[in-house]
């Protein structure tokens, strides 16, 4: 049975340790839910989570299983990726089609998923581990485009994005490991917005770039961020997710907290904190926001999941 907390009073969107300044929109902890365990339902230390159409989440953990639940926190099915001895899944999102796309770290390789759990072999996008295009490191998130083309990053010695086909054909890449703009340091997780531009949570360089790679090269538009633990500075942000309304939400497992940006970068407040009560955190992995509004924060190192109304 999966523990379930129930919170009526609403908590400050700045309430962590660090977060002084005051937000532009109040937010809250509503649902706090998961406990440690392999049994279905629990969860070991989740590391992302992407969320379809009809509210439902799909969460992988350090078990290699990739389980669904409804937006409340039942457990609805669960399958395992084919292989985990070397390594577990990293990264989730939803195509295009409604399938789900995982980032198969430790195997190099896209792998495409219906949402029943069925694997769909024809739509791998690598297997290879290597510098060559199609080849990957650390397989750490894939994203599709408005017009089908993936996006797929990746960090070790590698530390690049690669653009394929909506058929999986290779068309570029760039990067590179470095602090210098347009290259990174861990690109740990990506999201389109409505322009088809890419954001990239460069973690290891504590900040956020953000690509125009619409036509047959990448060209950097924005770039923000700098380590450190007061408001509008980040540590290692592992995850990002766009609202639509001119925000983007960031999980930083360094600082134990979310922190909330405007699209260049300024800060409207923070949420979290170091602990284990509800409203905070212990290393938060990713995050991703439903239709109704609300963020769901994988609490990783507390193996569960907080529901924040954004």
């Amino acid at each position: 049975m999966t523990r379930r907390r129930w919170f009526g009073a609403a908590l400050g969107l700045a309430c962590c340790c660090g977060c002084v300044d005051s937000p532009s929109e109040p937010a809250g902890v509503d649902l706090v839910w998961g406990e440690r365990g392999v049994a279905d339902g629990r969860l070991q230390k989740p590391r992302a989570i992407a969320i379809d159409g009809q509210d439902r989440l799909y969460i992988v953990d350090m078990t290699a299983r990739i389980q669904v639940f409804d937006a409340d926190g039942n457990f609805l099915r669960a399958w395992r990726t084919p292989a985990w001895a070397n390594g577990k899944p990293s990264g989730l999102s939803i195509a295009n089609d409604g399938n789900l796309l995982v980032a198969d770290t430790h195997y190099f390789r896209m792998l495409v998923y219906t949402p029943e759990g069925k694997l769909l072999p024809d739509r791998t996008i690598g297997g290879e581990c290597g510098l060559g295009p199609g080849q990957f490191g650390f397989v750490t998130d894939a994203v599709q485009d408005s017009t089908g083309a993936y996006y797929i990053a990746e960090y070790g010695e590698f530390d690049r994005i690669q653009k394929f086909s909506p058929t999986g054909k290779f068309l570029f890449q760039w990067g590179g490991h470095s602090q210098q703009p347009g290259e990174f340091m861990r690109p740990n997780s990506l999201a389109v917005d409505s322009a088809d531009h890419l954001w990239v949570a460069d973690a290891c360089n504590h900040r956020i770039q953000v690509f125009d790679a619409t036509g047959d090269a990448a060209r950097l538009i924005k770039i923000w961020g700098t380590e450190g633990t007061a408001v509008g500075q980040m540590r290692y942000p592992y995850d990002l997710v766009l609202d639509g309304q001119g925000h983007v939400y960031v999980s930083e497992f360094g600082n134990h907290r979310v922190q909330k940006f405007t699209l260049d970068g300024r800060s409207l407040g923070c949420f979290g904190g170091p602990g284990r009560q509800p409203g905070q955190m212990y290393q938060p992995w990713a995050l991703a926001a439903d239709g109704r509004g609300r963020l769901h924060v994988l609490d990783s190192y507390n193996h569960r999941v907080q529901r924040i109304k954004m």
